[in-house]
């Protein structure tokens, strides 16, 4: 699959994946200077690139483990969505969980996002569903 990506800012460094098996692509910040996140901080890193993510895929933002584990830094919203129309620039709300101030630096891998194909659900009403063995059993219903 061909992704076509658009530099919006000098410095910015498409996505790359890190080996051969690599399920997502690695997100690098591009920063004019480096940007300090005090503990429990969030802050939009910025990436200087926008890419056409074709119809019928979606881009899925995910923690780097290694920032994540080491650093305690990872997308406030856990899981980024890029939507296939969405073309502006592509942006990371990188959260601070650590107790101490961690700062990004440009070029620094921030985040990774998978390619994934989706599709659209048509949501009808109806006056009944059908009956399943778990029913309406909700958080932590099916046991441990």
């Amino acid at each position: 699959m061909n992704i076509n990506v658009k530099i919006l800012r000098e410095g910015a460094i498409v996505p790359t994946y890190g080996s051969a098996g690599a399920a997502a692509a690695d997100l690098y910040a591009c920063l004019d200077a480096p940007v300090t996140l005090a503990p429990n901080e969030t802050q939009l890193i910025g990436t200087g690139f926008t890419a056409a993510i074709p119809s019928g895929y979606v881009g899925l933002v995910f923690a780097r483990s290694g920032l994540a584990t080491k650093r305690g830094l990872a997308p406030a919203n856990k899981v980024g969505v890029v939507d296939s129309d969405y073309r502006g620039e592509y942006l990371v709300p990188l959260r601070n969980h650590s107790d101490e101030p961690q700062t990004i630096t440009h070029g620094e891998r921030i985040a990774q996002m998978a390619i994934i194909p989706v599709s659209q659900a048509l949501f009808t009403v109806v006056d009944n569903l059908d009956a399943t063995e778990r029913g309406d059993g909700g958080f932590g219903s099916t046991g441990l």
